[in-house]
């Protein structure tokens, strides 16, 4: 019986963002006075469907590491190099003209008749389809056929996931939201595991073993990519080396943890954002909790310049403008009730 170590994953995402690939864009959004960029959204859900797949003992290789776009081409090349059993690309839909919102809005998903895994290419989107719908619980549009690069010519059944709509103010919104991210990637992964038919392993606290200096495996690999997202710069080799251990000490410090530099359950409960609400945070918090909430406040068009898990004064004043919006006490502090308010929250109206 074949496990999830038995393949190599391909992750893919389309576009770029630094510099962001031009068009590739939502509307300008009111309140914030700025577009959402389409790779805001495909980078990150790419990188939660790497860390899904790691986490379910997956080899992985991302196609398109770099932030700037890399032509189709580019990707074909590297995906064939690589022998990689099956590819995933992540991508963000938009309706006519680009230019305004419209009504057209839900999940696509898409396979090429022309790849030389036609069937097995139709079976992998179905059953990404299904539980990326499971997981996000939005309007499922279709599973189609569309003969671009990414899914004809790839030596590997490969899928193109289209999470939803730039061009519809509610999907728009979603491209940021930090649930609706990870709901993609997280379903995604899911998905390829039904297709292969090895266990999904789910993200909780009890699937994350201890780590410390000296080990090597998936699980130093996601504490790599975790700690690049909150500002390290470390090369995501699985090897928890020197400069690993430092930036655990140095996270683990941020957010008010022993400094130890072993990877337990308290400091991954915080790397992975396993209970943010738990906290209540004011101006001069800084930890994963306010990068989550920050995260939160800009999908609901508040304006937030720096997403950087500093509680500071632009930070407040999203926190008390969306409290008096919403019929809270206006404090600046996020407690249970404005947690509450947040995560049953759609965001700010069109109009």
């Amino acid at each position: 019986m074949a496990t999830a170590n038995d393949f190599l994953i391909g992750a893919n995402d389309e576009h770029g963002l630094n510099p962001p690939t031009a068009g590739k864009r939502t509307p300008v959004l009111p309140y914030i006075n700025r577009s959402f960029y389409e790779n805001e959204f495909n980078s990150k859900a790419k990188l939660a469907f790497i860390l899904a797949c790691l986490r379910c003992g997956f080899r992985v290789f991302d196609l398109k590491p770099e932030q700037q776009d890399a032509s189709v081409s580019t990707r074909i090349t590297r995906a064939r190099r690589a022998g990689i059993n099956l590819l995933v690309t992540f991508a963000y839909n938009a309706a006519g003209n680009g230019n305004s919102f419209s009504s057209a809005n839900g999940l696509e998903v898409y396979y090429s008749p022309y790849n030389p895994f036609p069937n097995e290419s139709r079976l992998l989107s179905e059953a990404v389809y299904r539980e990326i719908l499971q997981n996000t619980n939005r309007n499922g549009r279709f599973v189609g056929r569309l003969s671009v690069g990414v899914l004809s010519n790839v030596n590997c059944p490969s899928t193109l996931i289209e999470a939803g709509f730039m061009t519809n103010f509610a999907e728009a919104k979603l491209m940021l939201n930090p649930n609706f991210i990870l709901q993609n990637g997280e379903g995604a992964c899911e998905g390829v595991c039904s297709y292969l038919n090895v266990p999904y392993v789910q993200r909780n606290i009890s699937n994350y073993p201890t780590i410390r200096q000296g080990d090597k495996s998936n699980f130093v690999t996601i504490l790599q990519y975790l700690l690049n997202m909150y500002g390290a710069n470390l090369s995501t080799d699985g090897v928890f080396g020197t400069n690993t251990y430092n930036a655990v000490v140095q996270f683990q410090k941020n957010n008010n943890l022993t400094q130890d530099g072993i990877v337990g359950k308290n400091t991954w409960s915080a790397l992975l954002n396993l209970n943010p609400t738990a906290q209540t945070l004011r101006v001069g918090s800084r930890s994963s909790a306010v990068l989550y909430l920050q995260q939160l406040l800009l999908s609901y068009l508040y304006p937030i310049t720096n997403l950087d898990s500093i509680f500071g004064q632009e930070t407040e004043r999203a926190v008390r403008a969306f409290q008096q919006e919403n019929g809270l006490t206006v404090d600046g502090i996020v407690g249970n009730n404005t947690w509450q308010a947040l995560l049953n929250s759609s965001g700010r109206p069109q109009n």
